[in-house]
């Protein structure tokens, strides 16, 4: 018998609810809303395909980006933390065309209740998680364009990135407006910063697709 552990997390999602009340799939298109801030926590999600942004909308509008969501991520599962029943505390949307598992949070509730090695799976994808905010909040934190925007890329070769012949290349296809949502930036200043990095051929982008030719070379240059 396969240990939970050792199961691919998207089966295991799959049968939280048992047949009586399988999981739902759902579809986003890229920039749909899947929760705002304040929306009941009804139902946990499991990312299939993808990228998901959660980020933190504030009273004078500004909205920063807190974490970007890879595939066999699980989220909303805020309100089982902190064990009491809470509204959405992000706002989550399709970073990327997505496809979802979403199961009633009571299912959730119970299945951890009655399986302590689930409750380890979800613990170190929260701690996975709970890294990437931090280092997002880094990225934040820098005040020129230029540095955030490498940081930013630096952040996607390490959860997206995929080795090749050039360098690692960011398996998600970004606009340039996507970016600029992401770093809280403009899609002109974007454009102007890419295009630099391309000139210092610290990047290439075929079809949307960032390659970074030398992650070690960039941080140190822009640090």
């Amino acid at each position: 018998m396969v240990a939970l552990q050792d199961r691919p997390l998207a089966n295991v999602f799959r049968q939280l609810g048992g047949s009586a009340c399988p999981p739902v799939i759902e579809t986003f298109d890229r920039g749909k809303t899947i929760f705002f801030p304040g929306d009941p926590a009804e139902r946990v999600y499991f990312l299939v395909k993808g990228a998901v942004k959660l980020s933190r909308v504030y009273e004078a509008g500004e909205e920063i980006t807190v974490a970007l969501l890879r595939e066999n991520s699980v989220f909303g599962v805020l309100s089982l933390i902190t064990g009491q029943r809470a509204d959405r505390f992000y706002h989550a949307v399709a970073f990327t065309p997505v496809e979802l598992l979403s199961v009633p949070i009571e299912q959730v509730e119970k299945a951890l209740r009655d399986n302590p090695e689930l409750c380890l799976i979800m613990l170190r994808g929260l701690s996975s998680r709970i890294l990437q905010t931090e280092m997002m909040i880094e990225t934040l934190a820098h005040r020129d364009m230029g540095s955030r925007l490498v940081s930013f890329l630096l952040i996607l070769c390490r959860d997206f990135g995929t080795p090749t012949g050039e360098g690692i290349t960011i398996d998600l296809k970004l606009s340039h407006q996507a970016i600029a949502e992401a770093i809280g930036s403009t899609r002109v200043t974007v454009t102007r910063l890419l295009g630099d990095l391309r000139t210092d051929e610290m990047i290439s982008i075929h079809k949307k697709k960032i390659t970074v030719h030398n992650p070690v070379t960039l941080s140190q240059q822009f640090n």
